[in-house]
């Protein structure tokens, strides 16, 4: 089956994930090609039997290039196998047992695209991000140290780089994929 992942990233993560969705696929067998939408315009989609759609979250939006790419899609999305997923800050949120803010996180990252566009996925997936405060705003940065900063170091993430916190969870995102490629081979 031939699959096509189209994400949007803000600081690496979602490629990231792309990437690794991507190497899981190939493992079982499906032709996979990755498109950044940012770098990359997709014209056309009807040689795909799966489509995966990955975002980054920052401050509750997708990055504006995957969106565009589901809003281009939308109809053309309704007559194939789709999945979505996000790269979001849910893995600081779970483990402060914060279960109003990962049921958010998960009603504006992927309940209201899915409504709005009117999609059917047969998987979403929400993942944890990349923190990088070396690429945040002034502002951006004030309010992530004040709210997550002592959060991501009394949770054991770790820095990857001088400020930078990578909240991957990677058997969650390649057990994931495994259910994901398993549904849509059915």
């Amino acid at each position: 089956m031939k699959a096509l992942i189209a994400f949007g990233t803000r600081y690496g993560a979602t490629k990231g994930t792309a990437d690794e969705i991507a190497r899981i696929l190939q493992e079982k067998k499906f032709d996979v090609k990755v498109v950044n939408t940012k770098e990359e315009k997709v014209k056309d989609i009807s040689e795909y039997g799966l489509v995966i759609v990955g975002s980054g979250m920052a401050m509750g939006n997708w990055a504006g290039e995957a969106e565009d790419f589901v809003k281009k899609f939308e109809k053309d999305l309704e007559n194939k196998k789709l999945a979505l997923f996000i790269s979001s800050l849910k893995p600081v949120e779970e483990k402060q047992g914060k279960a109003n803010l990962v049921a958010r996180i998960k009603k504006i990252g992927l309940d209201d695209k899915v409504s709005k566009y009117h999609l059917k996925p047969i998987a979403t997936g929400i993942f944890g991000g990349i923190v990088d405060y070396n690429k945040l705003n002034f502002l951006m940065r004030k309010a992530m140290e004040v709210g997550y900063r002592s959060a991501l170091q009394k949770n054991g993430f770790k820095v990857v780089e001088p400020g930078v916190y990578d909240l991957r969870d990677w058997d969650e995102i390649r057990n994931w994929t495994l259910k994901l490629a398993q549904k849509a081979q059915e």
